[in-house]
């Protein structure tokens, strides 16, 4: 009786160890299998698409900077899947990765980017605001450009600087007007409208900005409101000469009266801009000879 009590007992603990050995074999056959199936993703991917994946999952941390490394990664590859992933973080709680990404974002097909981008033209953060319109610009999209014109009247200089700087890289005539206005207010007034009074632009950075931008578009409509600033001895000196270099850019002889009085400048770079500016002209005239 013993015995057989003994014996049940030696067959229950075999029993049991024989359930453990097979509970432990099925877990690591079923590890080995899913290390497997991961081996076997990754070999898939190409190099590129594991850096792009990377960056994602760095985009999911809970510090800020790792995820503006992560954009800046994805931007420095220049590859449309990385900045469709980029673009993913346009609406982060840091303005700093918001801005990154906008940075970023600019591989993919230009009309894809301009979607995605101006909504955040009216982002809270002036920083946002800024590095997005440059950004526009350097899509070049002319879908972009009456937001910009928009951001023309913004209330932080930094972000109607970027505005006017971003509308002469995309280089259309429907920013002349907006432009020139922050250069001569008057600029934008009908015959009417002679005594309706317009605020001026002060901030020399987005005055430069604006002439820059008009040199840089080339439309002659924009001519009287560079002489008005080039003729205005009140102005900053370099907000004159970036005038005189716009002036020759665009290349109308009818400038060349203001330019050579300007050669007698008491700034002596201003005086070299309104020789270049002349010399530009007269190149343009005689169709691009000297």
């Amino acid at each position: 009786m013993q015995e057989n009590r003994i014996h049940r007992r030696a067959l229950r603990i075999a029993a049991l160890t024989i359930g453990v050995v097979l509970l432990i074999t099925t877990a690591i056959v079923s590890t080995s299998g899913g290390v497997r199936q991961g081996q076997t993703t990754s070999q898939r991917l190409t190099p590129v698409q594991l850096e792009i994946e990377k960056q994602r999952l760095r985009l999911g941390s809970a510090v800020a900077e790792d995820r503006r490394e992560a954009l800046t990664r994805l931007g420095s590859m220049r590859h449309p899947a990385a900045s469709r992933v980029a673009l993913s973080a346009l609406n982060d709680p840091s303005p700093m990765v918001r801005a990154t990404a906008a940075m970023s974002g600019l591989f993919l097909p230009v009309d894809e980017s301009v979607v995605s981008l101006l909504p955040l033209l009216d982002d809270k953060d002036e920083f946002v605001r800024q590095q997005v319109a440059y950004a526009l610009g350097q899509t070049g999209s002319r879908a972009a450009v009456s937001a910009l014109v928009e951001r023309l009247a913004d209330k932080k200089d930094s972000v109607r600087a970027a505005a006017a700087v971003a509308l002469g890289q995309i280089g259309d005539d429907m920013a002349v007007t907006p432009l020139a206005v922050i250069l001569n207010p008057r600029s934008g007034l009908t015959p009417g409208k002679k005594n309706q009074k317009s605020k001026k632009e002060r901030n020399p950075f987005v005055l430069r900005a604006a002439a820059h931008s008009l040199g840089e578009i080339g439309n002659r409509a924009a001519v009287p409101a560079l002489l008005v600033v080039l003729q205005d001895e009140k102005a900053e000196d370099d907000v004159r000469r970036e005038a005189a270099f716009a002036l020759g850019e665009v290349g109308d002889t009818s400038a060349i009266p203001a330019l050579r009085d300007a050669l007698t400048a008491r700034d002596p770079y201003l005086s070299q801009a309104a020789q270049e500016a002349i010399r530009r002209i007269s190149t343009l005239q005689n169709g691009g000879k000297i």
